[in-house]
């Protein structure tokens, strides 16, 4: 019996991208959860916050770097990794704003910033699996890379 059409694993790569980009969102919605313990005189909460801050430059850091060597690999557009980019420059902005107690803008843009990586892990989601090549295509274009390398 034939088994029902299942679609193939996605590459190592685009696996990866779509954790890290679940990852950095869960933490952003941490640190939201941290702000809110802050904003309501929790004792806790400002350590909390403060400490979810290097987290969450460090999820958006790792699911940058990790963009990057998908993008190496041919399994991402360029675009997708300049999606990263300005969330890890309104991270430091963030930073900025919360050490300056500026909470009139740290708290919008840190919902902006959850906002964002919610797009971006739907956009990992969504991203298409490159095309399989077949065995016999794969060594057809070594040979030929072989042949062209020799001449």
């Amino acid at each position: 019996m034939s088994e029902p059409h299942a679609s193939p694993r996605p590459p190592r790569a685009l696996r990866t991208l779509r954790a890290t980009a679940a990852v950095q969102t869960v933490i952003l919605l941490a640190q939201a959860v941290a702000a809110g313990l802050l904003l309501a005189s929790v004792p806790v909460g400002r350590t909390v916050h403060s400490g979810m801050a290097g987290a969450v430059l460090l999820a958006v850091v790792l699911h940058l770097l990790v963009g990057v060597a998908a993008w190496r690999r041919g399994v991402v557009a360029a675009r997708a990794v300049l999606h990263g980019v300005p969330l890890l420059l309104l991270t430091f902005v963030q930073a900025g704003l919360g050490f300056a107690h500026v909470r009139e803008l740290h708290v919008p843009l840190g919902v902006l910033m959850f906002g964002a990586s919610v797009m971006t892990l739907m956009r990992t989601r969504s991203q298409p699996q490159p095309p399989a090549q077949a065995p016999s295509e794969t060594r057809t274009q070594t040979q030929t890379q072989n042949e062209s390398a020799a001449a």
